[in-house]
């Protein structure tokens, strides 16, 4: 007997974005990202929570976090075709994109 998923719990969580904006591509890359990639995800149910930029260090120059009210509502998000095309496109402004998925907490996670 397969065994069903348990339900979701209702734990926030939040979508991490880390990437490094193209130089050559700046302009564009601010245009798009607060016109109309971070409306769009809030369209989709997500909330913008944090934007970091990196001063020192070997780390990627921008980490953005988006919460969503639980996991349900993340795995839909992220499943979606609009949010498959936001992604994309960000992507034609920025190298070294990475995305994960952790539980929403008051400390800062990278």
């Amino acid at each position: 007997m397969a065994h069903a998923t348990p339900p979701d719990d209702g734990t926030p969580v939040k979508l991490l974005l880390t990437f490094d904006p193209l130089p050559d591509r700046r302009e564009d890359y601010f245009r798009y990202l607060l016109g109309e990639f971070v409306p769009a995800l809030e369209g989709l149910g997500l909330t913008m929570a944090e934007a970091w930029h990196t001063a020192y260090g070997d780390y990627p120059l921008r980490l953005t976090g988006f919460l969503a009210p639980d996991e349900a509502t993340m795995d839909a998000v992220l499943a979606s075709t609009t949010f498959g095309e936001l992604e994309a496109r960000l992507q034609e402004f920025v190298e070294n994109y990475h995305r994960r998925v952790v539980p929403a907490g008051r400390r800062f996670r990278f």
